[in-house]
């Protein structure tokens, strides 16, 4: 009889179990450490001084076009979303052999740098090689910032009865990703659906580091999370877990951008587990909800309440059309599941 087939991992995050377990039990305690390793816990939080030094480090693997601002991006919204401002990034370059040369080390560079001007950030080292066994490029990075002992955001200080707010809509990242990298993508989308679902990179963007700012300004901010791969289905299930909550989440107010849509219906692809770099989840208290909302508002940014914090043992729960159900639950992205179909 041959051997049992091995279990191997889909793409995609660790599944949340698995993940859990691995962190309690390899790493350590720390009393200078603030916010240790967990589930829905976007960047490790770390005193120093009379401020906290939050660091956070995350790879871009899908992307290649854009890939550097990609990096820088999606490092700093996650600083972002602890209260902090990004300040230093580092980033960690593997390059394929035999397809790299001058022109397009230079140009990651560039887009790195680029995207550190906007933010006010500088890049302040890292490591570049050609590496064997790759067959595209990808960048590692890690991003340093600070944040003020009183206005830390951390998703386990969610509280009963907090409104959760969601900034821009969904899926800004998955959209243009697919819509940039997806071979296939030219002959189901028209030119000007294609370009618009591109430019969702770039306007709104996947940054969120100025609404976080701006809500921050506003009123005591209990929590934020950067939903990213899952979708939003998959982040608000990191925020629950992270507080040991339940959390009612309402479908109406969801804003499923209309270039998602789209796409969405054409790949048979659900926007609530579609990679959402760019949207940004905010845990208030029900009374500050539209101070954050009309100064998000004044800047140009939508927002909107999905949901409500409750009791762990209710669940987290989607409300549509008079229906309460669980959540959809996403092992992978839908990203990750259409490019390893075979589609890619």
């Amino acid at each position: 009889m041959p051997p049992p087939k091995k279990f191997v991992y889909p793409t995609g995050k660790l599944p949340l179990k698995d993940l859990s377990r691995l962190l309690s039990r390899y790493t350590r305690k720390d009393s200078r450490i603030v916010v240790s390793p967990g589930i829905g816990k976007d960047a490790t939080v770390i005193s120093f001084g009379d401020k906290y030094l939050v660091a956070k480090t995350d790879p871009i693997t899908f992307a290649t076009d854009q890939i550097g601002r990609y990096a820088v991006h999606v490092n700093a919204n996650d600083v972002a979303a602890m209260g902090g401002i990004p300040r230093w990034f580092l980033a960690t370059l593997l390059l394929p052999e035999g397809k790299t040369g001058p022109e397009e080390v230079e140009e990651i560079f560039s887009q790195i740098s680029g995207a550190c001007e906007e933010l006010g950030v500088v890049l302040c080292g890292g490591h570049t090689e050609i590496s064997h066994g790759i067959d595209r490029p990808i960048v590692v990075g890690q991003m340093l910032g600070e944040v003020e002992k009183g206005k830390l955001a951390s998703a386990d200080r969610m509280r009963l009865g907090d409104e959760i707010i969601l900034t821009k809509g969904i899926a800004i990242e998955g959209t243009a990703l697919i819509a940039r990298e997806w071979r296939g993508v030219e002959a189901l989308l028209s030119g000007e659906e294609l370009r618009r679902c591109r430019n969702l990179l770039k306007s709104p963007g996947i940054s969120v580091v100025r609404e976080a700012k701006i809500a921050g300004e506003k009123v005591e901010i209990h929590a934020m999370h950067d939903p990213t791969e899952g979708g939003l289905a998959t982040g608000l299930r990191e925020m629950a877990q992270a507080a040991g909550v339940g959390i009612r989440v309402e479908m109406n107010p969801i804003a499923v951008l209309p270039e998602t849509k789209v796409l969405c219906a054409k790949l048979k692809l659900a926007p609530l587990g579609l990679l959402a770099s760019g949207a940004l989840l905010i845990a208030v208290e029900a009374k500050d909800s539209p101070r954050v909302i009309q100064a998000l508002a004044a800047e140009g940014v939508s927002a909107w309440v999905i949901g409500k914090v409750w009791e762990k043992e209710k669940g987290v729960k989607l409300a549509e059309t008079g229906r309460i159900f669980d959540l959809p639950s996403f092992a992978r992205d839908e990203v990750a599941r259409l490019f390893e179909e075979g589609n890619a």
